[in-house]
């Protein structure tokens, strides 16, 4: 028998599936399991015995539902992670899911109904490896003030990672995707979410990016030299298309470094596309006119414009990596996969598929006729030197260095 010391809720209107939930988590070794017929009773329970674990709940119950507790304990501290078992329709449960997300619980899995002690017992095990967002949350970090971030740019503390984009036949690397970390003076690397806030804010968006294309047009011909062709990739914020410059000044870059402005992509959010003002058609016509493709990131992540899909000039569609982690489990999540592929075709549009996390998940999207991808299964985001040695360790030397 398993044992797992941990505090759980079960929250169920059938008095029989609850009392077996309850027996299946005593025999897992739980240390204290609780047990509601419907949310304003677990409300109670928690109030009195204080935060758990773990809550099982059934969402479809007389009296206050699963989502209603939810949305009561969400942010609170009163449950660090949530087991769905429920009969719902699996639209009803995802759109439950995606509610859990913004809750700040961690959705440990969506098991469905009748309960197993197999999976119940994988989920269990899950916990223990996963950050626990809601029975003991972490200082958030402060957010750094505008005089650090202009120090740490002068002092090239937000340096450039890079992320290779690949072919999934074959797994040649066409391009990378340059991304922004913060280097600690201790070594510590921290996410874009910690600074680009700031740098928005601030006004620093193009300072940075202009940064990023020294950095990377000086790697691109490194690597050239090395025998490696590779494109790179540029996230580009909507408020950054305003500045009348921007096109201009990253010609003078290209003309600079000698290199062509096919081998430069700029990356714009689906969100962003749709927030970007009619002015900001005049710079992607002018970064196209140069050669520059253009990308959408993450789309399918917001309400997709299919009139601003195809109003604006670009040639590649990334689709959120979500589609790829959820397709073969998700019949819905397939088909958005299938279509925007069939769009893109008929559009005359690359699509990349991001998230590729399993050779499973690589294999299946091959099958349905994907061509390119990004995600962990083939590489993580890696400073320059890194790149340059993984590049010779993986990939063939063109012949036309």
């Amino acid at each position: 028998m398993s044992n797992f010391s941990l505090r759980v809720i079960v929250l169920e209107d059938h008095s029989f599936q609850r009392a077996f939930a309850v027996n299946l988590l005593q025999q897992l070794g739980c240390t204290e399991v609780f047990q509601a017929a419907d949310g304003a009773e677990a409300l109670a329970i928690l109030n009195e015995v204080g935060p758990v674990d773990i809550a099982l709940c059934d969402l479809r119950m007389e009296g206050m539902d699963g989502l209603a507790f939810l949305q009561a304990v969400g942010h609170s501290g009163l449950v660090g992670s949530v087991i769905i078992s429920s009969s719902l329709s699996a639209d009803l449960r995802r759109t439950v899911r995606q509610i859990i997300s913004l809750l700040n619980l961690e959705l440990l899995g969506d098991i469905g109904k009748p309960l197993h002690y197999e999976t119940l017992e994988r989920l269990l095990k899950k916990h223990h490896s996963v950050p626990r967002t809601g029975t003991l949350p972490e200082q958030p970090r402060v957010l750094p003030d505008e005089s650090q971030v202009r120090q740490a740019l002068a002092d090239r503390g937000l340096c450039a990672f890079f992320q290779p984009k690949f072919i999934l036949e074959t797994g040649e690397v066409t391009g990378v995707e340059v991304l922004a970390r913060w280097r600690e003076a201790s070594g510590k690397v921290l996410s874009p979410a910690f600074f680009m806030p700031v740098l928005e804010r601030c006004g620093l968006l193009n300072e940075l990016l202009f940064q990023q294309l020294h950095e990377s047009l000086a790697l691109q011909q490194q690597l050239k030299a090395f025998g490696h062709e590779l494109d790179f990739a540029f996230n580009l914020h909507a408020t950054q298309l305003t500045d009348e410059t921007l096109a201009t000044r990253i010609h003078t870059l290209l003309v600079e470094y000698g290199v062509r402005g096919s081998s430069l992509t700029f990356e714009l959010t689906e969100s962003g596309l749709l927030q970007a003002p009619e002015t900001s058609l005049e710079c992607l016509f002018r970064l196209r006119m140069m050669g520059c493709q253009l990308s959408i990131d993450d789309f399918g992540a917001g309400f997709s414009s299919l009139q601003r899909l195809y109003q604006l000039p670009f040639n590649e569609i990334k689709l959120d990596g979500e589609f790829a982690r959820a397709m073969m489990q998700e019949p819905r999540c397939h088909a958005v996969v299938s279509s925007t592929l069939a769009l893109g075709e008929k559009l005359g549009m690359s699509v990349v598929v991001e998230g590729i996390e399993t050779d499973e998940q690589r294999q299946h999207l091959l099958n349905m006729g994907c061509t390119q991808g990004q995600g962990y299964w083939y590489a993580r985001p890696m400073s320059g030197g890194d790149l340059v040695r993984w590049l010779d360790e993986t990939q063939p030397r063109s012949q036309r260095a």
